[in-house]
């Protein structure tokens, strides 16, 4: 069921209650000023039709009327006085939330660099950093700040009227009530539902014109370009009289507004009337009390589109805090990460797991189980598109399973978090930056000491090739490490691995690209080094295969083969005929 967000959602929310409680006393200064500014404007008003009708009046004491002109020119001035200010301070108020914000996203997300790309969406993270914290200082500015102000004005009014007439002000009550409550109420109700008619249009819009664009040729060979046109403009009217339902609903919206707003002045008017009629007032005061009204406009016209902005706020506030509580309370997290990490069983296990990429998609993996116990070392094979690569990304929880589950340590990969301390990954072209060998390697551990970037070095027999370079470790590997050879910036990257110190190490095709006899030497290298971590090595051929405790061979979602070599080359004969063809040699 979808969630509704409310004012008192976005009031309670994480990412806005904080700010608001921090900045309490700020806070308060904007409602002053906002309620000041058109307080100045319902007085000005007011003593201006006080003046005029006084003025005509012919008054025997000119004080009768210079007091007037006075508070008319008082609250001329104060009325952008307070404006400005308001306004001043309610930006200084915004822009030190943002900041705050700003700082405490990247230090929660700082800890967490490295594991990035295995539990987020990059559209997601630059979503949140580059939009969805700038987008949220409309809550305060366009949404929070007014409502509150006009919730103020509403009671003051209320009470104010009370003063002279407790009917009236009761009158006014339900007429007020129908402006400051029903009509957002009732903006909120509908413009959250046309927005989610209109995302949904949007979507079918975009998938409608995606699919069209990437299967152009087939449209234009089977000679339905006409019937695609069609479509696409039928999905078009969707969207567009989506459009004008909203238009519309503003529209009879704004005009119940001004009717409202009109009841208001023609009560007013009766009330005064009457209050003279019975010398209650003196005459000079009708004018006084009827255009006060129409302040009421500037005051409450803004409210039905600030709440109204609240479905918008959604998505942003939905990223924000679902990347909260996955990044939220580090130190727990770490230290159940150590905990995990110091264990001596640390199994791996996939449970019944079933996966598509998406509905239009074969499912990739069906109900498969698979244990994997600590330091061994499995083998994954099998053709493109088996599941190789895809159970190394549900490990990492880049995606969840549609059914199943997987665990480390008897703990849902998903619940994890910080899967770089417990689960290292060598790729096929790993990412080297355009710095020296020293930082590439110290991205494993940037606490790492020098002596400790160089021991990894040495680990995997690239100490004495850095050594002999003219800069050493502060050689720049330029972009990509593009002045190395891919089995040195495997080399590097295996070094970065070591530096990690993950118990866990998925080898993601390291090899694929090199000569026969780097492979080798980089293979041997590799094992070697990871010799007392769990590994999982997704290869597509039988090269080093033997030196494994397990061989795992994935057909069509599921297992096919499983076992150590000899047990395979005993009782698989398929297994026996791919390793000659694979080991010619042999």
């Amino acid at each position: 069921m979808k969630k509704i967000l409310s004012p008192i959602t976005i009031i309670k929310d994480s990412w806005i209650r904080p700010f608001l409680s921090e900045n309490k006393w700020l806070l308060a200064l904007v409602l002053i000023l906002g309620v000041g500014t058109f307080f100045s404007a319902g007085a000005l008003m007011f003593t201006s039709g006080y003046l005029i009708s006084e003025s005509a009046t012919l008054p025997e004491n000119i004080l009768m009327i210079y007091v007037p002109i006075v508070l008319v020119r008082l609250f001329g001035v104060s009325r952008p006085a307070f404006r400005y200010a308001e306004r001043l301070s309610g930006h200084s108020m915004v822009l030190k939330i943002l900041s705050r914000m700003r700082v405490r996203l990247y230090k929660a997300l700082e800890p967490n660099a490295l594991d990035f790309k295995s539990r987020f969406k990059t559209g997601d993270l630059l979503g949140v950093l580059a939009d969805d914290i700038e987008h949220l200082q409309d809550v305060y500015i366009k949404t929070i700040f007014p409502s509150v102000i006009s919730l103020l004005l509403y009671v003051m009014i209320i009470i104010g009227l009370g003063l002279f007439s407790i009917p009236f002000a009761l009158l006014m009550l339900l007429l007020l009530f129908v402006l400051v409550i029903l009509f957002p109420l009732i903006s909120l109700l509908a413009t959250q539902a046309r927005q989610a008619k209109m995302k949904d249009a949007r979507n079918g819009l975009y998938q409608t014109l995606t699919d069209a664009v990437m299967g152009a040729g087939d449209w234009m060979i089977s000679g339905r370009q006409e019937d695609f046109v069609r479509r696409y403009e039928n999905d078009e009217k969707n969207v567009d009289e989506i459009e004008s339902q909203i238009g519309r609903f503003q529209r009879y919206r704004n005009l119940g507004f001004h009717v409202i707003i009109l009841t208001c002045i023609i009560a007013m008017t009766c009330w005064i009337a009457a209050s003279v009629e019975a010398g209650t007032f003196e005459p000079s005061w009708i004018a006084a009390f009827v255009l006060v009204v129409f302040p009421l406009i500037d005051a409450f016209a803004p409210l039905s589109d600030a709440v109204s902005q609240i479905p918008s706020y959604q998505s942003s506030l939905d990223r924000m805090n679902d990347l909260q509580e996955q990044i939220e309370d580090p130190k727990t997290r770490q230290e159940e990460m150590r905990e995990l990490k110091e264990e001596t069983s640390l199994p791996i296990r996939f449970d019944q797991v079933t996966f598509s990429y998406s509905e239009e998609v074969a499912t990739v993996l069906k109900g498969l189980s698979l244990s994997i116990k600590r330091g061994e070392k499995i083998a994954l094979l099998g053709k493109s598109g088996s599941g190789k690569s895809t159970m190394a990304k549900l490990i990492l929880a880049a995606y969840e399973p549609q059914k199943g589950g997987i665990s480390i340590g008897g703990k849902d990969v998903k619940q994890l978090g910080e899967l770089s301390s417990l689960v290292a990954v060598l790729q096929q072209k790993p990412h080297l930056f355009d710095t020296t060998v020293m930082n590439n390697i110290r991205l494993g551990n940037p606490g790492a000491t020098d002596e400790e970037v160089i021991i990894a070095a040495k680990q995997v027999q690239m100490h004495d090739y850095i050594t002999s370079l003219p800069e050493g470790y502060e050689t720049r590997m330029h972009e990509l490490g593009s002045r190395f050879s891919g089995g040195e910036r495997q080399r590097i990257a295996l070094a970065r691995i070591l530096l990690q110190n993950a118990p866990i190490a998925i080898l993601d095709e390291p090899t694929v690209g090199l000569d026969a006899l780097t492979e080798k030497q980089l293979l041997k290298t590799i094992f070697e080094t990871l010799q007392s971590k769990t590994v999982i090595w997704i290869t597509h051929h039988l090269a080093g295969a033997e030196t494994m405790d397990r061989i795992i061979f994935l057909e069509d979602g599921t297992i096919k083969m499983d076992g150590s070599h000899n047990e395979l080359m005993e009782t698989e004969e398929a297994y026996r005929n791919l390793y000659r063809l694979d080991m010619p040699e042999l």
